[in-house]
């Protein structure tokens, strides 16, 4: 009877969709392939304790499934959330009548992170005598959130984020299924695999969402941004004038109108704006606008803040006048601004891509096992101090964020970055 009710409730597609073969899983061929480690023991059918490290909707529970499933081992599912020292001894004392038996029990533990020492402690004795098989999954570092003595019982395997072939095989499949295309222009469909940002489960939720939606023309990417996220609140109509006259004095500022500028924060005063605000604003204007051009603007508005903190209104009004003084007539450079700007498009583009392993700090053996730090160029061990080696993630070309102009100090900046451009090139050109 549960069965015909199981059938007769709703499924996730993440869940109808979820592979029944190791080789249909996606993104995780290095593990489970037949030359991956994880591979060869399905293949022996003799499997040791492993803690699966890896990012979510990476595959991790579905290979603890398929594991158990492939060596006729009883799966036993645990999560650390909700399970307490009380809930293993059950299925330890569960797992020793099966291998009295002659069957063997594949624990899967889900989060095995928040286990805390003693919990992790009452696993050592069952999985040294092998009365189960322990498959933790975890997406924090097992060497800091593991016990070493369990550490030293249970290899670990690094999961893949899903890269974007990998997502498109999900939307193929999860189409197959559901027997016709996505509703998505080709670039509304590079959208929704770079918000998924390798999460193979929130890919699937969101593609169940757009399969709900009723038939009509494919959805453009502003189309789908309204579809799947929400709209930030509009501003109450009844402040449009607060508004209006912030956004005259910033844009004051911006022209190098002083003048312009020190009657808006007239006006802003007199109509009893807060003069937080208003210095907030300036801050804002200082490293938005004025930037590296030069580098006192923002100390100079983050004093007028602090002097007005201290004397308050009608004296302190002085220092914010001061302030927009100093903004309005400083050299303009928005060089900063817009190298963050690109920088965060290319982030959210990239989503979790490690940083590339020579960069990483190794404080454990394991971390060095890995790789972590092998290849490091310290640089103020080089003649210039300069190194120039890649710091992107591996497999994205190198970006010129930053493009500083000739106005005030920017000048200086140019000529570092220009120097430091020419020692990569000579380094390129002396490693070919």
């Amino acid at each position: 009877m549960s069965t015909l009710f199981e059938s007769q409730a709703p499924h996730p597609l993440a869940d109808r969709l979820r592979p029944q073969r190791l080789a249909q899983i996606v993104g995780q061929e290095h593990l489970i392939g037949p030359d991956g480690p994880i591979g060869r023991m399905v293949a022996r059918r003799q499997l040791s304790s492993m803690i699966l490290w890896g990012p979510p909707g990476c595959g991790k529970t579905t290979i603890a499934r398929l594991l158990a499933h492939g060596t006729d081992l009883v799966f036993e599912p645990l999560s650390a959330v909700f399970s307490g020292v009380a809930d293993l001894r059950k299925v330890f004392d569960a797992a020793r009548k099966r291998r009295e038996m002659g069957q063997g029990t594949l624990l899967f533990v889900d989060e095995i992170h928040r286990f805390n020492r003693a919990q992790q402690d009452a696993f050592l004795p069952v999985v040294e005598d092998g009365t189960v098989i322990l498959v933790g999954a975890t997406t924090e570092n097992p060497s800091f959130e593991l016990i070493g003595a369990l550490l030293s019982r249970a290899q670990v395997f690094v999961l893949r984020r899903l890269d974007d072939d990998d997502l498109e095989t999900l939307l193929q499949r999860a189409e197959e299924h559901l027997g016709n295309p996505l509703p998505l222009t080709s670039e509304s469909r590079t959208a929704l695999r770079a918000m998924a940002d390798g999460d193979g489960r929130f890919l699937l939720n969101l593609v169940e969402e757009l399969a709900r939606l009723p038939a009509g023309d494919p959805l453009g990417p502003v189309e789908f941004a309204r579809v799947v996220q929400r709209r930030a609140p509009l501003y109450d109509k009844a402040q449009e004038g607060h508004y209006n006259l912030i956004s005259a004095l910033h844009k004051s500022l911006r022209g190098s109108d002083t003048d312009a500028a020190l009657y808006w924060l007239a006006r802003m005063l007199a109509g009893g704006e807060d003069p937080i605000y208003i210095l907030r604003r300036l801050t804002r204007a200082a490293v938005e606008d004025i930037g590296l051009a030069d580098p006192q603007a923002v100390v100079q508005a983050l004093a007028a803040w602090d002097t007005y903190d201290r004397l308050g209104s009608p004296e302190g009004e002085l220092a914010i006048a001061q302030s927009v003084i100093y903004l309005a007539t400083a050299p303009k450079s928005n060089a900063a601004y817009q190298a963050f700007g690109e920088a965060r498009c290319m982030a959210r583009d990239t989503g979790s891509l490690m940083p590339p392993m020579h960069i990483l700090n190794a404080p454990t053996r394991l971390m060095r096992d890995l790789g972590y730090g092998k290849g490091y160029i310290y640089d103020h061990a080089t003649e210039e101090g300069f190194s120039g080696q890649n710091f992107f993630p591996d497999g994205i070309a190198p970006r010129h964020f930053l493009r500083p102009g000739e106005r005030g100090f920017e000048r200086e900046n140019k000529k570092r970055v220009d120097y430091w451009e020419k020692l990569r090139e000579r380094a390129a050109e002396s490693s070919k």
